[in-house]
């Protein structure tokens, strides 16, 4: 059995994570994944340039709050993003990127909408060119050991990840080499066991498994 490597912020992220301030309209948990390893060390990193870590995945569960003066207690979504270059590489432009959203299936017409504008005000230009809206049951669930989510959007999108261990350090020359995509209250980088896509609107689709590549962290706006 590995290890579990002992990143020394892990725990005060997530307890930190769990006191929502009073005055917060709207938080929650989320999970990203790229096409790229983001805890790497600058040789990975630099051989991926501009041949990987042009597609991502991010997903966010409002645990409670509203946006835009909408209840969106309990529902998710999700953005399967196909962009033009590496994600978060500074000397190349990703954009226009292409997206698609999967909005929680239990939303209503209101909820639908405020879901969307959401997301779009959390990923930012990467969301800007939304080329689709699927409909899906949403399950985002958080495991016991840090690290540890599971994302499931129907047959649409997938993730599963698991916290970083003592062996998947490679070169010994890692750190968090990337940022999250989304505006995050606090997060922390995972080993990505499984993820895919199996969707339209990007004419494309994926499953990968076993990269680091994925954040796991909450959001509290």
């Amino acid at each position: 059995m590995k290890k579990l490597f002992a990143l020394g912020f892990t725990a005060v992220l997530f307890l930190a994570g769990a006191v929502t301030s009073a005055s917060a309209a709207i938080q929650g948990d989320y999970v990203e994944v790229r096409s790229e390893d983001i805890f790497t060390g600058p040789c990975f990193a630099n051989s991926e340039l501009n041949l990987e870590g042009k597609q991502a995945m991010m997903a966010w569960r409002v645990n409670q709050g509203s946006f835009n003066g909408v209840d969106l207690s309990g529902l998710g979504i999700v953005a399967v993003v196909s962009a033009n270059a590496t994600l978060g590489d500074e000397f190349r432009n990703p954009y226009p990127a292409k997206s698609v959203l999967i909005v929680d299936e239990r939303a209503n017409g209101a909820q639908r909408a405020a879901l969307q504008a959401f997301a779009k005000s959390m990923g930012g230009a990467l969301l800007d060119h939304v080329v689709r809206v699927d409909s899906a049951p949403i399950k985002l669930a958080m495991g016991e050991m840090h690290g540890s989510v599971t994302l499931t959007a129907g047959k649409l999108a997938h993730i599963s990840t698991r916290g970083m261990c003592s062996g998947d350090h490679i070169c010994g020359n890692e750190t968090v080499y990337y940022p999250p995509l989304a505006k995050l209250a606090h997060s922390m980088p995972a080993f990505t066991l499984e993820e895919g896509f199996n969707g339209k609107g990007l004419g494309e689709v994926w499953s990968r498994a076993d990269t680091r590549s994925a954040f796991v962290g909450s959001f509290s706006l």
